[in-house]
This record gives C-alpha cells, structure tokens and sequence, in this order.
C-alpha cells in the first residue's frame, strides 16, 4: 500500500532532492517547449540553494520516505496585483504525473494560501504548456487575460496568468484516506 503525505518543507530536508524534482520535471514538462539544449544543460542541483528563499514557503509531497513533488508560494511578487497569493510551482517527478498527486499538491498549496489570509490566488503557465493549462483549469484555475513575455533558453515565451474562480473555490478533504495525510 503507498503511503503518501503533503507537508511544509523542514529544515533537515534535502534541498538536493527538490532540486531533483524540478529538474526532472523541467526536461519532461518542457521538452518541446523550450529548447533541448537549454533543458539538457540545467546542472545537477541547480534550485538547492532557491528553496529557501525569503517569503516563500514551500510544500513537499512525499511517498513512502521518498520526496516525489514540490510547490512554492508566497505573497504576489507583481505590484499590480498587491494583496493577492501566488503559487509559484508546483512540480512532480515525471513518474508521478497524471496519477493524482499533482491535484493534491495544488490544492495544499491553495489551503496554504488560504491559511495565510489570501483570498485570491493565481499562477503563471506557459501558453504552450497544455497539459499543465488542462490541469490548472480542471482544478478551478481560469485565464484571466493578463499574460507577460519571457525568455527561457533564448526562446520568446508567453506566460499566462490563471486565478482561481472564486465560486469553484471550496474546502478540501484532508482526510482522503487513512494512510495518506496533508500535514500543515
């Protein structure tokens, strides 16, 4: 049976091993979306020392003693949209993806947002990231016109901003299953 919990990041966690999640995650969410070459260059360990950033705090899901996914969040970053929560990431080892955890690890991150007095939350996708748009907006997340360009890899990118529906935002069980738990 796999046993499974959504936690706050603890300082005697390896930062080496969520590095690890976004990096793999990167090469497989992204290929075909930024450049190869820029993917296969990302260094071993190279988010080790961004985890522990001032005014972020980070979730990790873990499986059975194994860290299988990240997500960071924190108080809007962009001045326009001052007063607002922001999810920042939310990534899975590859082998992990499409099996669930992906919807309860975003939905922590919403609670923690919550918790910390937010009321409206939104994220950035790349445009040309359609599965993770499908996710988002399976899971209550609506464009909501704002996009910005970035480049990654030398590649012009759009991001697209998505906030949480208001009328879809709703409690979430934390107690889905005896063996599997979200720890705040």
């Amino acid at each position: 049976m796999r046993r499974w919990e959504i936690r706050k990041l603890k300082e005697s966690d390896n930062r080496f091993a969520i590095s690890h999640i976004y990096e793999e995650s990167w090469k497989y969410a992204y290929k075909g979306i930024i450049p190869q070459s820029y993917l296969d260059s990302i260094p071993q360990g190279c988010w080790a020392s961004r985890v522990d950033q001032n005014g972020i705090w980070s979730l990790v899901l873990i499986e059975n003693d194994t860290m299988i996914g990240t997500s960071s969040c924190c108080r809007s970053r962009w001045a326009e949209f001052e007063g607002w929560g922001e999810i920042i990431s939310i990534y899975l080892l590859p082998q992990y993806m499409g099996k669930g955890y992906g919807g309860h690890l975003l939905n922590a991150a919403v609670e923690e947002l919550k918790k910390q007095g937010y009321r409206d939350i939104f994220l950035w996708v790349l445009e040309e990231n359609i599965r993770a748009r499908r996710f988002y907006e399976k899971h209550g997340f609506v464009f909501s016109g704002y996009s910005k360009k970035d480049n990654i890899g030398g590649k012009e990118l759009v991001e697209m901003q998505y906030r949480l529906e208001k009328k879809l935002q709703r409690k979430e069980r934390t107690d889905i299953r005896v063996e599997n738990r979200i720890i705040m």
